[in-house]
């Protein structure tokens, strides 16, 4: 098993997370954050005043799937986040050792 965590922009994530279902992937968890890479921060404006801050909104997505997916969720992830732009985010990918579903007991892969 695999855990997918991909940082993207916020608003790409409906289009994300339908093109993942369409490969078959119904569950995965969302966070807000707050970052900044090769964009060093953005430029805003708060009641006709500009300000500068160094944090960026972002959107984590984490899906854990079993091996075979992986390729196919990250090309997916990256196909549909791609503008060519600085900020388009990133996809890390890193082992799971073991799941467990709380409610019934299932563990491993029958637990994803």
């Amino acid at each position: 098993m695999k855990k997918i965590e991909a940082i993207i922009k916020p608003y790409k994530l409906d289009e994300t997370k339908d093109a993942l279902a369409e490969i078959g992937i119904d569950g995965m968890t969302v966070s807000e954050i707050q970052g900044y890479g090769r964009e060093k921060g953005h430029t805003e404006l708060y009641r006709g005043s500009e300000y500068e801050t160094d944090f960026v909104p972002h959107t984590l997505i984490e899906i854990v799937v079993n091996d075979d997916f992986v390729e196919q969720v990250s090309k997916v992830v990256q196909e549909v986040n791609n503008t060519g732009k600085i900020g388009d985010g990133k996809i890390f990918i890193s082992t799971v050792v073991n799941t467990v579903r709380i409610r019934t007991g299932e563990s491993g892969s029958e637990a994803v």
